[in-house]
């Protein structure tokens, strides 16, 4: 099957999922070719990123003028099919906060990806996360291009479903996922019921085979690692304030933050104020090899997020057979289970959390080890990329058939 990946920003260094979703597919004998509104916002570190941007065709960089050609064409070669995608974007532009004139700029890139899919044999579009790139995706089908579908993540599509025109996305699509049962229980929130059978689980994966045999847990002081970008929703400062409580109890006690982001300089603020530069270390974006390396020196996964989807993180970490503290979030119930794999906390209550991190500081290395092969199991039997793309897969060829 030829299927086509649209995408707003790609790659990114906090997407490795929809890297790791393609390559699952095109091993299974699919032709995914990429298109993406624009390239990478962030240097690239990671070579598998680096050869994604190498393979992506970017709309916007085609031009205006090229944009403008694509729409003219589109107009004359099919008037109602464009009526019927303008008139979409009028009722998407009056819900959304972003206007009208954003929104003509998704109606001409998606009369610029249906030109450039005009002929190439494309079977089906599939779309990350169900924001401008699935408009661009709902536009370009009603223009007359293949049938699509969208995967969406939260929290972003979940806090403006309105806004987002998910309903409608929902309706035109051939099918919309949901990473988690708990995705799908928003979805359904904002489609009419009369579309809920469209809406699927098909969660993220992971690559087993990158897992081998976990390193052993490190004897010696309590290592936590925390991964993430730089932003409100993760809960950075939250889990800074859990630290500085545990400062002078807990001596041994040290945090790996990894990630980046426009928080960084009050994170840093953060540390100088509580005094913890020696036990927070900053490493800023990294490798897939450096992650792999900070997760088998910690005894642990910390993530605070104040909202999310399922992070990516968490089942990397359970992989890597490392249990997991998070917060009582959107999917995360789903895979971190309490007493078995980790802990869970109330989302923002930091004393929770610093007791959870005591816990953990104090339970016997028997016990983490125990949770962190329950946790590998757990991961590797719901997570499995090249299963769960299979699923994929099926939905979209029963959506040709």
């Amino acid at each position: 099957m030829k299927i086509a990946y649209i995408l707003n920003t790609y790659p990114q260094p906090s997407h490795s999922f929809i890297r790791r979703e393609i390559a699952a597919l095109e091993a299974a004998g699919h032709e995914v070719l990429r298109f993406a509104m624009r390239g990478p916002d962030v240097p690239l570190v990671d070579g598998q990123d680096k050869a994604e941007e190498a393979r992506s065709h970017y709309v916007l960089a085609a031009g205006g003028a090229a944009l403008a050609h694509a729409s003219l064409r589109s107009v004359l070669r099919s008037p109602r099919r464009f009526g019927k995608a303008l008139r979409e974007v009028w009722h998407a532009a009056r819900r959304a906060e972003t206007g009208m004139a954003r929104h003509l700029i998704y109606l001409a890139e998606a009369c610029y990806l249906q030109a450039q899919l005009d002929g190439s044999g494309t079977e089906h579009l599939h779309a990350h996360f169900g924001t401008n790139a699935t408009m661009v995706a709902m536009l370009c089908h009603l223009l007359g291009g293949p049938r699509y579908s969208f995967t969406t993540h939260g929290p972003e599509e979940f806090d403006s479903p309105r806004a987002l025109s998910l309903g409608a996305k929902i309706h035109h699509s051939a099918f919309a996922v949901a990473i988690s049962q708990f995705g799908r229980s928003q979805l359904c929130r904002w489609a009419d019921p009369a579309d809920w059978p469209r809406i699927k689980v098909v969660h993220c994966g992971i690559e087993p085979a990158k897992f081998p045999a976990p390193a052993a847990l490190p004897d010696g002081p309590r290592r936590l690692v925390s991964i993430g970008r730089f932003v409100e929703q993760k809960g950075q400062l939250a889990l800074i304030d859990a630290m500085a409580q545990l400062r002078d109890s807990h001596l041994d006690l040290h945090l790996t933050l990894i990630g980046d982001g426009p928080l960084r300089r009050a994170i840093e603020t953060e540390i100088a104020r509580h005094t913890l530069q020696n036990r927070i270390t900053l490493t800023g974006w990294v490798d897939e090899a450096r992650v792999t390396s900070e997760l088998s020196a910690a005894h642990a996964l910390v993530m605070p997020s104040f909202a999310e989807g399922l992070p990516m993180v968490v089942m990397e970490a359970m992989a890597a057979a490392r249990p997991v503290i998070a917060t009582y979030i959107a999917g995360t119930p789903e895979l971190v289970q309490p007493g078995q794999t980790g802990w869970l906390v109330p989302a923002g209550d930091v004393a929770a959390l610093a007791e959870a991190m005591t816990a953990l500081h104090d339970a016997p290395l028997s016990t983490l080890e125990e949770m962190g092969a329950n946790a590998r199991a757990r991961v590797f039997a719901r997570h499995d990329v090249s299963r769960e793309a299979a699923k994929l897969a099926d939905h979209m060829q029963d959506a040709a058939r």
